[in-house]
């Protein structure tokens, strides 16, 4: 049976390729972009398959209308892909008041308008499947990523509460952390590039040139798999609550939480003298 999906950041990047993959197999497609100019290519192809819709996800009333008329407009919604979002580059000392904002109100409450709005349709259905695009990003974090990382973060344990606090509806939900990927002229995205860097501050300027090494050396990965990955976790009978998108950033995560359990042991003696007790 054909699934009704309805996926935000529907423009470019991955947000582009979930769509694309899911109308090449016969599914119909909400798809919400800020400029649905971008859209006329698949709407050409895919003709009344793919409802296009002007959406910027901080416009919370908007975001309601549009979920409201994907779910009138096709009858249901089966997937729903919480995928806009940007991020943000800067050390903590250089970010503004207004960037941290805009990163939270973009990434984090929009995403939450969003899983608002769709939740009532499901919980009728008693079907459905959240599908949030967290990040690497959201597991681990780097230097001049602070912003980025705590609208990634704060999705994780997000979505965490949700998947428990829905599956009684019979709603499903799933966090995607992708590593990078090659969405922009085949290879990955450069954060020092992307538009949304902070007034630089020269004591960090060190720290910049090591990032912009270290993202070079990351893997780029085939966009178009990573849709065709996401075919299978939406028709998976019981889906992964989280699920890494390549395999770039696995070694690094492994040893990172290795890290912190061990810290965590290191000092139990201290964490048992905090709660007035010896270990």
């Amino acid at each position: 049976m054909s699934k009704i999906w309805f996926v935000t950041g529907s423009s470019r990047g991955l947000g582009r390729c979930f769509v694309e993959a899911a109308l090449a197999r016969g599914d119909k497609v909400a798809a919400a972009a800020r400029n649905t100019a971008s859209l006329d290519e698949l709407v050409a192809g895919y003709g009344d398959a793919v409802l296009p819709l002007e959406l910027d996800v901080t416009d919370k009333a908007a975001v309601f209308a549009g979920v409201k008329r994907a779910a009138e407009h096709f009858g249901r919604l089966d997937v729903v892909v919480n995928n806009a979002g940007y991020a943000q580059v800067g050390a903590v000392e250089e970010l503004t008041e207004r960037e941290l904002r805009d990163q939270l109100e973009t990434n984090v409450f929009g995403a939450v308008w969003v899983i608002q709005a769709a939740l009532p349709y499901l919980r009728d259905q008693g079907a459905g499947h959240i599908i949030q695009l967290s990040s690497a990003a959201g597991l681990v974090a780097m230097p001049l990523g602070g912003a980025y990382h705590v609208s990634k973060w704060a999705l994780e344990g997000l979505n965490e509460s949700l998947a428990q606090e829905v599956a009684g509806f019979g709603i499903k939900v799933t966090v995607v952390e992708p590593g990078g990927f090659a969405t922009r002229d085949g290879k990955n995205p450069d954060p020092l590039a992307n538009g949304h860097l902070a007034e630089t501050n020269p004591a960090y300027d060190g720290l910049r040139a090591r990032l912009a090494g270290a993202v070079a050396k990351q893997p780029a990965g085939d966009p178009a798999a990573a849709a065709q990955a996401l075919l299978k976790i939406v028709d998976a009978d019981q889906p992964p609550l989280r699920v890494l998108f390549g395999v770039g950033f696995y070694p690094l995560i492994q040893q990172v939480y290795a890290d912190r359990l061990k810290t965590w042991a290191d000092w139990q003696d201290l964490s048992a003298e905090a709660q007035g007790r010896t270990a």
